[in-house]
Parts: C-alpha cells; sequence; structure tokens
C-alpha cells in the first residue's frame, strides 16, 4: 500500500527518515518468525547518506551507491561466546539513495526497502543469494 503526502502548498513530499523507518519496521515484521528470532538484538537504522568514511571504504563513487549496509558480525563468523563490550550487529538504510533507484525503477518503495533489509539480514546470517530472494518472496506475500 502506498500513500502520498502533501504538504500545505499541495506539493508532494518524499518519505521522511521516519517514513522509512515505519516501512523498514514493517518489512522486518514480515519476514518469517524463525528468520526474525535469530536477529535478536539486530539494530536497524535510516539515515539519509552513508558517512564518508564508509563510502571511502567501500570504494563508493558517489554517496547514491550503496542502498543499505550491514555492519557487525554475521552468524556464521560467531564464537561460541560473544565479546563483551562487542557493537550490536546494525543494518543502514540510506534513505535518500533509496528513493533514487525507487525512483528509477517500478517496483513499490516497500519492495525495494525489503528487498535491501532481506539482502543485508543475509549477510547477517551468510545467506546465498538464492536463500534471500526465496525470504523475500516470503515477505513480499
Amino acid at each position: 500500500m502506498r500513500t502520498i503526502d502533501t504538504n500545505a502548498a499541495g506539493r508532494l513530499r518524499a518519505p521522511t527518515l521516519e517514513d522509512m523507518e515505519a516501512l523498514a519496521d514493517a518489512a522486518f515484521a514480515r519476514l518469517p518468525p524463525t528468520f526474525r528470532r535469530l536477529c535478536e538484538g539486530l539494530v536497524i537504522q535510516v539515515v539519509d547518506f552513508p558517512d564518508d568514511d564508509t563510502l571511502d571504504e567501500m570504494e563508493a563513487e558517489s554517496e547514491f551507491d550503496l542502498l543499505g549496509l550491514f555492519r557487525g558480525q554475521g552468524l556464521a563468523h560467531r564464537g561460541a561466546l560473544d565479546e563483551t563490550g562487542q557493537l550490536p550487529n546494525m543494518i543502514w538504510l540510506y534513505r535518500r539513495p533509496l528513493l533514487d533507484y525507487w525512483c528509477d525503477g517500478e517496483d513499490t518503495l516497500d519492495a525495494v526497502v525489503t528487498h535491501v533489509l532481506v539482502h543485508e539480514i543475509g549477510h547477517h546470517f551468510g545467506l546465498s543469494d538464492a536463500d534471500m530472494e526465496a525470504i523475500e518472496r516470503q515477505a513480499q506475500d
């Protein structure tokens, strides 16, 4: 479902960070319960753009090159005991690049956010692209 808000002047407005967070929360809630349980402690953040250090690290040519990013230690790489003081696993969703990608495509914004979220969570699990596509199909139903 897609709603369009207008401001007092009657112009369309871009979805805000809060709107994107709501889309990400809804997409996460639609994921299979077993998948969500394995994501316990995962933090999902929505910001406008990646920071300069991230752009440099990922060798991005533009601030629009990254739609999302997983940071942390995937389940496949964790030891039996997690180190104390370790930062939580995080997924960053980048609002402006996501909106740019959405505007150039045919998918709904919800579908784009779901796709990127599933892909980034897939990095947490060490999943293959085929596994991620199957989970994404379940989340779209």
